[in-house]
């Protein structure tokens, strides 16, 4: 629903504001480790590996699609949605 939403009104679900997130990057060996403290705490509950860096594209972020494609990930372009933070 959620996307289908952003579709209609022309937004990029991944440039809208989303407070209390965090993106960590740290090597594939220490993940585990890491995802234990963070499940230890009851904001970390949800933690995930949700991508990993890879020779794959260089210099570029790709997003494996729900159904099995990518998609390069850009800078945004043109007007932000504004934070009220």
């Amino acid at each position: 629903m959620f996307f289908t939403i952003c579709k209609i009104l022309g937004f990029d679900p991944l440039f809208l504001v989303n407070e209390g997130k965090v993106a960590l990057f740290c090597p594939p060996t220490e993940a585990e480790i890491i995802l234990q403290a963070m499940h230890s705490h009851q904001y970390g509950r949800h933690a995930a590996v949700i991508g990993s860096v890879g020779e794959h594209s260089p210099g570029r972020v790709v997003l494996k699609t729900s159904v099995g494609g990518e998609r390069v990930v850009d800078l945004p372009a043109g007007e932000l949605v504004p934070r009220i933070c």
